[in-house]
């Protein structure tokens, strides 16, 4: 495609197509005559700097980031997976009513904020809040259903994730342990690049389903014991009952 095809596809103006072929950002188009021509590899590298922009990085570091790939698509691969979302779920829009109406309580802003610092809901203009993850949401008013107060619901999710901050370093020091140390100290040579990003792709899946195999373990283990506390205090007081009667 030309210049002004690939600005079409992309939404970008020729002259910041120009200015990312100067700041070494893109490739220099193929030359046919006196026409330059463009393909899918330079629309994939314009959508990779905006992720990039999108993320916080200037166009320098991302200069530098592309530069060291040497022109291969495989770390740049890589830097997608790294960056993609490990939750696949879709944040929600609902208003203070809607939350009222879930919760059975009119909205706490001292609960929002705390909500907010927690990483669970934002509070967006015009008295609605995103819910950044509703199958969380849903828990929690199942939890309210149960009579548990929005308190000590944020009490529990608080710990939640103090106690799902250590497992996933575990799992990332696992990654960069095992696989990345190895593939760095041998140079990083690009025919194990595949192999870097599957590895952490299929980390992923393997993360969450092992932690839910071991909390059903756990959980199994945990409940069997207050059971056999309950039993045992159901005991001694049966006990004392008799004594007293006698």
């Amino acid at each position: 495609m030309t210049i002004g095809e690939l600005a079409r596809r992309t939404g970008m103006t020729v002259r910041n197509i120009r200015a990312h072929q100067t700041r070494g950002l893109l490739p220099p188009p193929e030359v046919r005559g006196r026409t330059g021509y463009y393909g899918e590899e330079h629309v994939a590298r314009i959508a990779l700097t905006r992720e990039m922009q999108a993320d916080g990085l200037n166009l320098e570091a991302i200069r530098r980031l592309l530069e060291s790939s040497d022109g291969s698509t495989e770390i740049l691969d890589f830097t997608r997976a790294l960056r993609a979302p490990f939750e696949d779920e879709t944040p929600e829009i609902i208003d203070s009513l809607e939350m009222a109406s879930l919760w059975g309580v009119d909205p706490d802003p001292k609960l929002i904020r705390r909500a907010e610092r927690l990483g669970i809901l934002r509070e967006l203009p015009e008295g609605r809040y995103e819910i950044i993850s509703p199958q969380l949401q849903r828990a929690g008013v199942e939890l309210a259903r149960l009579g548990v107060s929005p308190e000590a619901a944020l009490n529990t999710v608080e710990k939640l994730r103090r106690h799902s901050e250590g497992v996933a370093r575990t799992f990332v020091d696992l990654f960069v342990k095992e696989v990345w140390e190895p593939f760095d100290a041998a140079g990083r040579p690009e025919e194990d690049w595949p192999k870097v990003r599957e590895a952490l792709e299929r980390l992923r899946p393997l993360a969450a389903g092992g932690l839910l195999a071991i909390f059903q373990l756990v959980m199994s283990e945990a409940s069997e014991k207050a059971g056999e506390r309950t039993l045992q205090l159901e005991a001694r007081s049966s006990k004392k009952g008799k004594r007293r009667r006698r």
